[in-house]
């Protein structure tokens, strides 16, 4: 492909020879001035086509963006639905352990929500499991409740209501928490 630097500079010289043409008084040659409309015409296709084909590249670098956005982030309605499901089995186990159920409800609850967590993992899906103790973040937790514990500072976490999950890289359902608001 030829340079479009040295064409423009070519086109350069050859517009200022023409207008030292007319200048001079000498008559510009019809097939000069055809030849020049041509030019003229071909430098605007070129132009033209290069923005066509810069137009069509970006399309195709979105479109491809968007498809892998949609492989990756296309489950995400079903996983918010799933969540529900994860917190009534935890919460079905922890009153099972509890109440001393039998050995084999116990189990069956915990390989039920160990295939949920498995089935979540392998689409991307991971559990926010803040600690008593650790600090408040707002892009990963939610304060359900501010109180002021004695013995913890202000933006610690006092308690866990739930879990958060992220899909892949964005939140999910942010950990519900309790946070301190003691000033000590």
């Amino acid at each position: 492909m030829a340079d479009p630097k040295n064409d423009e500079f070519l086109d350069d010289i050859e517009a200022m020879e023409a207008e030292a043409e007319a200048e001079a008084g000498e008559e510009i040659d019809p097939e000069a001035a055809e030849v020049d409309a041509l030019r003229a015409e071909r430098d605007d296709m070129r132009d033209r086509f290069m923005r066509a084909l810069a137009d069509a590249e970006n399309a195709r670098k979105r479109a491809d963006k968007d498809r892998r956005e949609a492989q990756q982030y296309g489950g995400t309605r079903i996983a918010r639905d799933l969540l529900p499901v994860y917190d009534n089995l935890n919460r079905a186990l922890g009153v099972a352990r509890e109440e001393e159920s039998s050995t084999a409800l116990v189990e069956g609850i915990e390989l039920t929500l160990r295939e949920l967590l498995n089935v979540f993992t392998k689409h991307g899906v991971t559990a926010i499991t803040p600690e008593v103790g650790d600090k408040f973040d707002p892009q990963q937790h939610e304060a359900m409740f501010e109180a002021p514990v004695p013995g913890t500072t202000a933006g610690e976490i006092i308690q866990v209501s739930a879990e958060g999950f992220m899909l892949h890289d964005r939140l999910l359902r942010p950990a519900q928490v309790g946070v301190s608001s003691f000033k000590g």
